[in-house]
């Protein structure tokens, strides 16, 4: 068996496992409308989600519109946001971004990866959560922390780049399981499978791939 076909053995009893365990995979940032989306999705780099839905809590009552995001203050906003961490750079982004989706898009979001990628603070990663999730539109896998290490750990990529991971993945993964493949993967390393040692013989995929002869 070639290495490719190894890797589309595992691939599929990852994807069979991770539906089993999670059939209905939904974001862990909580919002009510696609912008409230897209700015949770930014502030999230490098925070966790749990953090920032604390703090979009309080935010969402605050600014309720793109206007209000517009006429904000820019040092008020930096305090409203600043337990998420990169807060300067974050508040930075969004203003900036709110102004383009008013002037630009009438207050809609873009639909396509090359205009979201426009978008200052929005890499790919951002990109494929927010069009995938918030528009059902697949251009590719998200593919964050929890993505990088398992896809890794269980021996669908050696690359080590989310460029060139998100690549190998995609050849990998049906592609209309590419948006709830992040959202599983991510819930499964948190539920069952964390950075932090633990019973790892015993993780669900650990055990699925083993009995399958086809583990890493």
């Amino acid at each position: 068996m070639s290495n490719l076909d190894l890797k589309k053995k595992r691939a599929e009893v990852v994807v069979r496992t991770l539906k089993e365990l999670f059939p209905h995979p939904k974001p862990a940032l909580h919002y009510s409308n696609p912008w409230e989306f897209l700015v949770a999705v930014i502030l999230s780099a490098q925070c966790t989600d749990k953090r920032v839905n604390i703090v979009t809590k309080d935010l969402f009552e605050k600014y309720k519109s793109i206007e209000d995001y517009m006429n904000a203050s820019q040092s008020e906003f930096e305090q409203d946001v600043r337990s998420t961490g990169f807060f300067r750079n974050k508040t930075k982004n969004i203003l900036a971004t709110a102004k383009i989706i008013h002037t630009e898009y009438k207050d809609d979001l873009p639909r396509t990866m090359e205009q979201m990628l426009a978008l200052p603070g929005v890499a790919r990663k951002t990109a494929n959560v927010v069009l995938g999730n918030a528009f059902g539109l697949v251009f590719g896998i998200a593919v964050d922390t929890h993505v990088i290490r398992l896809s890794q750990l269980y021996g669908l990529t050696s690359e080590k780049t989310p460029e060139k991971i998100e690549k190998d993945l995609m050849e990998l993964v049906p592609k209309n399981e590419w948006t709830h493949f992040s959202l599983r993967l991510a819930e499964y390393g948190r539920q069952y499978c964390p950075a932090k040692k633990h019973d790892h013989d015993h993780c669900p995929l650990h055990v699925a791939l083993a009995e399958s002869k086809i583990a890493p």
